[in-house]
């Protein structure tokens, strides 16, 4: 592996900014012609707008990639093809959310899902032999693929060896190739900015038989005679490369005429390129993100214009299995790229805090609002967040928050079925570092603070007095609360005497430790097919009189929680209603990996492990009875798991690759039909 290039952390920021950017660009058009979307708008040069008050949707070109990129992190940097199949099993809900699911032999993804189900291994799940040409050579390949690139700098034999592996899953042939081009350019990207040499540093890549080597042959040479003209070049694929010739919903070949056009005529200018690929029209969205991607890290941030950074705001909403996975910033993204980049390159990853300013040009999606006062400015600087506060009059108070969760109705649109978790949770610890500069008055105080969603009201820390030119580091823990949903967190700043007007820093704010909350449900609502605060794998769970029931007629998963909860009791109040398998979830990982504990058949209380499917790790008889409540706790220390109702517990250690950390969730088995009435988690030593 080269060496990792001196700005490499800077640079992976900005391609996948510039694949986020391409993506919310391309979105509103996906699917339009060249001639619709001049005939319509003109010439696009710009974001055309959102709803107002609404946040851009999860869309499938950047929600596949942030799950396929757990497989690095969870098998390391030999991952194979099949380790990349059980990724889509583990992390994609079954048949919603994420992909276009639009039917087995229709949609190639959805077609290797079904495959990999019903225990067709990648890469037979999307070989040409298994789902035939016209499917595995569809765009997905391509548009899933930049991340490889990414990881793997200045080396684009690398990316595109990882890209062929990913796209294996589900494609094949030339939808192979373009997920190795794509990713190669990538790479190339970090070492070399000029578009044809990237071009042909791709096309390096794949056979030179292919049909994909020949559009992008085709391109490059008519680029050579017609370097002015990118309208003659869209003419040029639309007679030789057009949909017309080829089959499928979305092939790859007139789409990667596109891209490779966008890149020639764009010059090597962000902006250009971006604004050129989404007039060629097609699939608009996948189009501009590959471009805005390979673009990205190529300029790097200051190659970017701020008129398609501002309205970003930071943000990325997805669409995965894991409801607190669902809600990224852009930079915790590039962390954790460049984590793995680290790991492959055999270097010691650094360790960030969840929100730091270590980006150029940052602000982490941070908002604000105030009393008696106002925040009028933020802007990164030096690595710190400095905030500009205006006139904070006696007794006033601003705050600058995150968000730590939204509603499925606060998208612009949620047809890729987003549901959504907190990422931060009562119990748990917050923590953050202020600067205030000289001068500034001895009257401010700041304390950390969450807002819980469903009541309205602030939870916050005992102020602390801020000191003219000092750092000061804050603390919280939030305290156990009943029935809440933390949807933001952050600062509170109140003035105690006469007006002040100054700035402050913030240097980073992080939280971490173990839950403590109960939920009776009382609170919650029905959110696009499941419930406020937790997703699901399948089944159809509803709330009934306060209670949130679950049926089904697969292994019936809800979650909620966040993946790096480790050790913990959950008490949940549980009423079978029919059938034989009623259970409590701990350390969840996804649909293949969790423990599961509760009522089995026969009478018993029973112990599973899920690790790629249920196996029963021990039972105890308990005559339990249809119809009747009963409070089950279990309780994860390290490798130890115990399970109790009543006088009846079973307990084990998992002696073999134990799951170590991981949400809870409620759970049933084909055919049966669970009434949940109230979930309680605090640490070990609390719930002893």
């Amino acid at each position: 592996m080269a060496k990792l290039p001196h700005d490499y952390d800077n640079r992976v920021y900005a391609g996948w900014l510039g694949k986020c950017i391409g993506v919310r660009f391309g979105a509103p058009l996906e699917g339009w012609t060249y001639q619709e979307i001049l005939d319509t708008l003109g010439e696009v040069t710009d974001y055309l707008p959102l709803p107002p008050g609404k946040l851009f949707k999860p869309d499938d070109d950047t929600a596949l990639p942030m799950l396929l990129i757990q497989a690095l992190a969870d098998y390391g940097p030999e991952v194979t093809a099949v380790q990349l199949g059980e990724t889509w099993l583990n992390y994609l809900a079954d048949q919603r959310g994420t992909l276009w699911w639009g039917g087995y032999g229709i949609s190639t993804e959805h077609t290797a899902y079904l495959n990999l189900a019903r225990g067709v291994p990648a890469p037979l799940s999307g070989a040409i032999a298994m789902n035939g040409a016209a499917l595995a050579e569809q765009i997905g390949g391509q548009i899933f693929s930049d991340i490889w690139g990414l990881a793997a700098p200045n080396n684009p034999e690398l990316a595109a060896n990882y890209a062929a592996r990913a796209s294996s899953v589900s494609h094949d042939g030339n939808g192979v190739y373009g997920g190795m081009f794509v990713a190669g350019l990538v790479g190339a990207a970090f070492g070399e900015r000029d578009p044809r040499k990237l071009v042909q540093i791709g096309l390096s890549l794949i056979p030179a038989e292919s049909e994909y080597a020949r559009v992008v042959t085709a391109v490059l040479n008519f680029h050579r005679q017609h370097p002015d003209d990118w309208r003659a070049a869209y003419r040029f694929i639309y007679a030789n490369f057009g949909y017309d010739r080829y089959p499928g919903e979305v092939h790859i070949i007139p789409n990667a005429g596109i891209v490779v056009m966008a890149l020639l005529y764009g010059a090597g200018d962000f902006s250009r390129t971006i604004q050129i690929a989404i007039m060629g029209g097609w699939d608009t969205d996948c189009n501009v993100g590959n471009v805005g991607a390979i673009m990205g890290a190529a300029v790097g941030l200051d190659g970017i214009e701020s008129k398609w950074r501002t309205p970003m705001d930071d943000l990325l909403v997805t669409a995965g299995l894991i409801g607190s996975r669902n809600l990224w910033t852009i930079p915790a993204c590039a962390d954790l790229f460049c984590r793995l980049g680290r790991e492959i390159a055999g270097e010691k990853p650094k360790r960030q805090p969840r929100i730091h300013f270590r980006y150029p040009g940052s602000t982490q999606g941070f908002q604000t609002r105030g009393e008696k006062g106002r925040i009028m400015a933020m802007a990164e600087e030096n690595g710190r967040l400095r905030i500009t506060v205006r006139k904070l009059n006696k007794k006033g108070e601003v705050r600058l928050f995150i968000r730590t969760s939204i509603r499925p109705d606060e998208l612009s649109a949620n047809y890729y079925g987003g549901n959504f978790s907190p990422q931060i949770y009562p119990g748990q610890t917050m923590r953050a570092r202020l600067f205030l500069p000289d001068n500034a008055p001895a009257q401010l105080r700041a304390s950390l603070y969450v807002h819980d969603g469903h009541s309205g009201d602030n939870h916050q820390a005992t102020a602390q007095p801020l000191t003219s030119g000092a750092w000061h580091d804050l603390t919280f823990q939030i305290p156990t609360l009943h029935n809440a949903l933390l949807s933001e967190a952050g600062i509170a700043l109140r003035n105690l005497g006469v007006p002040w007007t100054g700035n402050l820093f913030l240097e980073w704010l992080d939280w971490d430790g173990a839950p403590s909350f109960r939920n009776d449900f009382a609170l919650e609502r029905p959110e696009y097919g499941a419930i406020s605060q937790w997703t699901f794998l399948r089944g159809y769970w509803r709330l009934e009189d306060g209670v949130v029931h679950g049926s089904g007629v697969g292994f019936n998963e809800n979650y909620t929680g966040d993946v790096d909860w480790r050790d913990y009791a959950v008490t949940v109040r549980i009423r079978p209603l029919l059938g034989q398998h009623h259970l409590v979830l701990v350390r969840v990982q996804g649909a293949r990996r969790s423990y599961a504990a509760g009522l089995g058949p026969d009478g018993q209380l029973v112990l599973y492990k899920n690790d790629g499917g249920y196996r029963l790790m021990t039972a105890v008889a308990f005559p339990w009875q249809p119809n009747q409540s009963y409070t089950l706790t279990v309780r994860v220390q390290g490798n130890y798991i115990v399970a109790a109702i009543g006088d009846a517990r079973i307990a084990w250690a998992d002696d073999n690759t134990p799951h170590l950390n991981g949400q809870i969730g409620f759970a049933n088995f084909a055919g049966c039909h669970t009434a949940y009435e109230r979930v309680e988690i605090r640490p070990n030593a609390a719930a002893a």
